[in-house]
Order: structure tokens, then sequence, then C-alpha cells
């Protein structure tokens, strides 16, 4: 007999380059959210963590540096579930596996298919887990974010952008845009969403 002892809450996902406003639009949201009294975790990015632990990140990444962000990532977002109504993951897992690709492009390098292989299983299992994902799209006049542990190759910013994107639709993993320019319209879609998958839960509770 199978039992279902625990129900995921809400989780939505932004995806996409480095300095495209996805902690900006997560800060936002979350505000938002809590101000409707709605309980909020955020996964916040792990590269300062990285780096904490020494790992190459951005053009330096290798398979056991994207293994680590992937898992990490992966047991973050667990920790999260058990305490929100709603989960905001700045950074997906296949983000790790498209700036791992974009690092072997940018080093020209081949990557071994092996590793690839499992490291796509890894994401191909938990992005099930993802109700809803925005991407970013690269608009080249915003400056990079130097506040944040990461390069400042442009060149690379937009390779890891078209990397994103190239996994999304390697695997066919649904998303919508989100537009520099279109926050506040993706801010009330947003929203939205999560209020029906709220209420919708609230009434197979009560069922």
């Amino acid at each position: 007999m199978v039992t279902t002892d625990f129900r995921r809450p809400v989780t939505l996902a932004v995806t996409g380059t480095h300095s495209t406003g996805k902690s900006s639009f997560l800060q936002a949201l979350s505000e938002q959210l809590r101000r409707d009294r709605i309980e909020v975790a955020v996964v916040s990015d792990l590269g300062a963590e990285a780096l904490a632990h020494r790992l190459p990140i951005l053009d330096r990444h290798t398979w056991a540096s994207t293994l680590w962000f992937i898992s990490r990532g992966m047991a973050s977002e667990a920790v999260a579930w058990m305490n929100a109504d709603v989960v905001l993951v700045d950074r997906p897992v296949p983000d790790a596996l498209a700036y791992y690709e974009a690092a072997l492009e940018y080093r020209c390098e081949q990557p071994d298919l092996g590793n690839v292989a499992h490291l796509e299983a890894l994401v191909i299992q938990h992005v099930r887990n993802y109700d809803l994902i925005l991407r970013t799209i690269l608009d080249p006049t915003i400056p990079l974010d130097l506040s944040k542990p990461r390069g400042t190759d442009l060149e690379f910013r937009a390779l890891a952008d078209r990397h994103v994107a190239k996994v999304l639709e390697r695997h066919d993993i649904e998303h919508d845009p989100l537009l520099s320019h279109g926050h506040t319209r993706a801010l009330i879609d947003a929203r939205a969403f999560i209020r029906g998958r709220l209420d919708g839960a609230d009434r197979d509770t009560e069922g």
C-alpha cells in the first residue's frame, strides 16, 4: 500500500544567466506574498557558498562542482519545502547543467558524455518539482551586479544565457519568459498562479 505523507508546497523557480534580475524579481514576489500572509521560503543562489568551499564556478565549472550545485540545490529545496506554503528558487537545478556546458564551450573542452548523462538524469528527475519556471532573457544593457561573487566576463554571461535556453529546450522543460521590462506583469501573473495552486490545495484538503 502506497501512502502520501508529504505535500510539496507550490514551488516557483527563476532561471537565467547572471545579472538579469532574478534575485530582485524573487525579492519583490516574496514581499508581496508575505503581505498576503503566505508563508514563503527562498532558496538563494549558491555561488557564495560554493566559493566558501573553494569550488570552481562560472567559466571554471567542472563536473564535480556542477554535481555539488545540483545536489546542494535539491537538498536546500527539500529543507525549504518543510517550512513554507510557497518556495521560491533563485537558480533551479537546470542552471547548473547549463553553466557547466557553457564553461566547457568557453574553454573549448569536450565533455565526458557519461558525466553529462549523470547530471542530466538528476536534472530531469528533479525538474518535475517546479510548478512554474520563469526564464530571464539577457538584456546586454543591464550591467553586471558586482555585489555578488561572479565574474565580469560579458562574453561568458551571454554564453551562459544561450546554454540555459538550450538545456530547457533539449529536455522539454516548460517555462515562461521573464523580460527585464516585464516584471510588473510577471509579478501579477505569478501571484495569481500561486494563489490558484494554494486554493486548489485547500479544496483538496477539505475534500
